[in-house]
């Protein structure tokens, strides 16, 4: 359809393309909205529409239309309810990951313990502002840590390429819908809750788990596993209080660094693996958008532009934008003494004056310098130790315009573009706060990205660092049931290196569910084929 078209519009188009009567038309909904701006003299708005019919047609569906047939379809859960009298399950982590796998429990009578190491979202919301205005860190309950995980101070994207095969993607768009999110997030392209939404969202999801039987505990880190001839036996609360538990959901964040140090000394397996490195960059969303769009970039119609930019470094590297935020802006993300890392947020509006996305080098697990599982995680505390003392030891984002980041000189005052950064800041050579491999990569990234959208490689642009905490630096193997080799230990998430972002991590906690659910009630074990125990349910399969 063109920008310029109501719904009458839309409803009359699939009348005439199905070929049926007004009369005929039980129900129209809308399945996904996107835009193509490939024309930006003429940018189109592209539908998939669901249209239930009271009958079988009378009129052939003719050819040249898009159609398919199929009943509609909605979560089902494959295992039946827990059974009476069992240990309640426990799942340490209150992100995405772990929201919707205790949701998933609580719905089929597992009535888990969800224990978080930070604060409740509202509480947690007010450290967070607190920490932007003072830069008092609290190494609790910070950006990082708290009720909702990392993705809560986010751009809130929901974007995935994971497989909706069991409709575990429509249950979490369902759920983030019932619990206050924009309900056009469960059909729009590239949909974002954003943090004014997700403070909301995040709070209502635990009021269901609590509601169907859960229990959500905060401020109770777990600092340590109980195990006993290769199966898990429960979880020490604080140093102090023993919960016992035969199935143990690790729904970590990747900023969970003590953790991963605890489960490395128990001899959990564990395994390094590749993340990214880089900087922020902040342009005016009129520059993204007008590149965009063209003449129509102030279109009500159309949503804030972002972009997607990719390149190959010539040491052969990959260099790539990164959460980019429209409307948004970067934020202090540290949650370690001593260490500072930014990130990027944006509310549901995307109102903000500046873009940000941050732009970031690969990073595999040569470049460590270290062996271990953990070799990763010094590697991201080397740099942002420097990174803290580069923005003057309080917690401050080192900030440097693009032109002195690529002739390594220091920033006296910025240009016309003004940052908006939650936290505090000040100008430093960010280009020592990096191995010099990915200072040229960002460099050479930035220019190249230039060709793409004109104006990217101003002068003037705003970087902020450091971004290490792109990805989990580590992965704690499981098998092909979401098992560990420690029976009833379940790794799952972001943090346990499975998923990217809120969608996903929310997926693989169903998922880890599921796998909970069918297996570890009553198991039957053997040996996978790679060599580690596998888990499986009465079916002999895990979904």
């Amino acid at each position: 359809m063109p920008l310029d078209h109501d719904e009458p519009e839309v409803r009359r188009r699939v009348l005439k393309s199905l070929r049926v009567g007004e009369e005929e038309l039980e129900g129209l909904s809308i399945e996904r909205k996107s835009f193509d701006a490939r024309d930006r003299r003429d940018i189109r708005v592209v539908y998939a529409i669901v249209a239930s019919l009271r009958s079988e047609p009378r009129n052939p569906f003719p050819a040249s239309v898009a159609i398919r047939v199929e009943a509609r379809r909605s979560y089902e859960f494959p295992a039946p309810r827990a059974a009476a009298g069992a240990l309640r399950p426990v799942v340490v982590g209150s992100g995405p990951a772990g929201l919707f796998c205790a949701l998933i429990l609580a719905e089929n009578g597992f009535r888990p313990i969800v224990l978080e190491r930070g604060d409740e979202v509202g509480a947690r919301d007010a450290k967070v502002r607190a920490f932007f205005e003072s830069g008092k860190l609290d190494p609790e309950s910070n950006i990082q840590f708290g009720e909702g995980g990392a993705g809560t101070f986010s751009d809130g994207k929901l974007n995935t390429t994971v497989s909706d095969r069991y409709r575990r993607n429509a249950k979490v768009l369902e759920e983030f819908v019932e619990a206050g999110a924009p309900g056009e997030i469960a059909y729009i392209n590239k949909p974002h809750i954003g943090t004014n939404y997700l403070v909301t969202v995040v709070g209502n999801i635990r009021k269901k788990i609590e509601a169907l039987g859960g229990e959500v505990r905060f401020r109770s880190r777990v600092t340590s596993l109980v195990m006993e001839g290769g199966e898990i036996r429960g979880v020490v609360v604080n140093g102090a209080e023993t919960i016992p538990a035969q199935a143990v959901v690790l729904a970590l964040g990747h900023g969970a660094r003590d953790s991963f140090e605890s489960l490395a000394r128990s001899g959990i397996p564990m395994e390094s693996k590749p993340f990214a490195i880089g900087v922020r960059i902040e342009h005016p969303q009129e520059l993204i958008s007008r590149n965009q769009y063209g003449p129509s970039w102030l279109h009500p119609g159309l949503p804030v532009a972002d972009y997607k930019l990719t390149h190959r470094s010539a040491d052969g590297r990959g260099v790539y934008s990164f959460c980019m935020c429209p409307g948004g802006r970067v934020v202090n993300a540290s949650s370690e003494e001593g260490g500072v890392v930014t990130n990027g947020m944006s509310d549901f509006s995307r109102g903000g004056r500046n873009a940000n996305s941050a732009i970031v080098v690969s990073v595999a697990p040569e470049d460590f310098g270290g062996s271990g599982p953990l070799a990763g995680v010094e590697f991201q505390r080397t740099w942002e130790r420097k990174a803290f003392a580069s923005g003057g030891g309080d917690f401050s984002l080192p900030v440097q315009l693009f032109g002195d980041f690529r002739e390594a000189r220091s920033s006296p005052a910025l240009g016309g573009i003004e940052p908006d950064i939650g936290g505090l800041w000040r100008f430093a050579r960010l280009d020592g706060c990096l191995p010099p491999w990915a200072v040229a990569g960002i460099v050479e990234g930035i220019l190249a990205f230039d060709r793409r959208i004109p104006g990217f490689a101003r002068e003037d642009a705003v970087l902020s660092g450091i971004e290490s905490r792109t990805s989990s630096p580590v992965r704690i193997l499981r098998d092909s049931c979401c098992m560990s080799a420690v029976k009833g230990l379940f790794p799952c998430g972001e943090g346990a290196g499975y998923s990217g972002g809120i969608m996903s991590s929310a997926i693989d906690g169903i998922k880890v569910a599921e796998a909970l659910g069918t297996g570890s009630v009553a198991v039957a074990t053997g040996v996978g084929t790679d060599g580690r125990t596998e888990t499986r349910n009465k079916e002999g399969q895990c979904r």
